[in-house]
């Protein structure tokens, strides 16, 4: 019965193990062979040589990327908590609010802000009715920030939201019998038991911010150069695959340590509940 029981584990992961192996990790072995090879296949650490000179670019998109996603964390945290003290009927409506923008498509939601911030948008017209000069709103890295924060706000939202929907209340209660106040409860308890929601928000903010292209371009201009348009230019236009696959490694690289010292930050703080 356990020898069937385990084969049958086995045949119910194969398909994802099939799925991880197509689709994970062999586009990774690829990146990885075209990042150390040349035109013509050899082994070369020129492309790798040749990353320092966009290190300002990974800095600047590394910056923008954690400006983006602890604005998002700023909203997204009074906003998850006021959703989970709500009631099922309300909880479900504004669950529905947030994901609604996601059913439009990401160049369209793109463009609508290309679209309030240009130099005749919504926004300056209605400074220039007032009499006022208009601002400079797009081709900036502000204009950026911005767009990462509305696009991936959603996914900094639920995660939060979920973990503090199943969160358990009898600690809350527990901590409110022991005579701790408002702040104390949010302090000591709510914060603790929603950091695996704040690890997972983080993450799935910061990773497509750092590595986005399509944002910067549309609303950054040609004065905000994030290493997504590096990468993207090296495989569109410059059709330099190794050193694209270079700088997509060295970022991916970057990404996973990021992802681990989050992990550990989640981990340390995992059962850290004081009341």
């Amino acid at each position: 019965m356990n020898k069937k029981s385990s084969l049958m584990t086995k045949l119910a992961g194969a398909p994802y193990i099939v799925w991880a192996a197509l689709f994970i990790i062999v586009p990774l072995c690829m990146v990885a062979y075209y990042a150390f090879t040349d035109t013509t296949g050899a082994f070369t650490l020129s492309n790798m040589a040749d990353i320092g000179k966009y290190a300002d670019t990974f800095i600047l998109s590394i910056w923008l990327g954690l400006l983006a996603t602890v604005i998002c964390l700023v909203i997204a945290y009074p906003l998850a908590y006021i959703m989970a003290g709500k009631g099922p009927e309300k909880q479900s409506t504004m669950t529905m609010l947030i994901m609604l923008p996601m059913w439009m498509n990401f160049l369209l939601r793109t463009y609508s802000w290309m679209t309030i911030l240009e130099d005749n948008g919504l926004i300056n017209t209605l400074i220039t009715s007032l009499g006022l000069e208009p601002l400079q709103l797009i081709n900036t890295r502000g204009a950026v920030v911005l767009g990462m924060v509305y696009n991936f706000l959603p996914y900094m939202i639920l995660p939060i939201y979920t973990v503090m929907l199943k969160s358990d209340r009898s600690l809350v209660e527990a901590a409110q019998d022991l005579g701790g106040n408002k702040l104390d409860v949010f302090k000591n308890v709510t914060v603790p038991l929603s950091v695996p929601g704040i690890v997972s928000g983080f993450t799935m903010v910061f990773v497509p911010s750092v590595s986005t292209f399509y944002i910067s371009q549309k609303l950054g201009g040609t004065g905000t150069i994030l290493i997504g348009d590096i990468i993207e230019t090296q495989f569109q236009t410059a059709n330099n695959f190794n050193l694209g696959a270079s700088l997509s490694f060295v970022l991916m690289i970057l990404i996973f340590i990021c992802l681990a010292v989050m992990n550990r930050f989640s981990d340390d703080d995992d059962g850290g509940v004081i009341i």
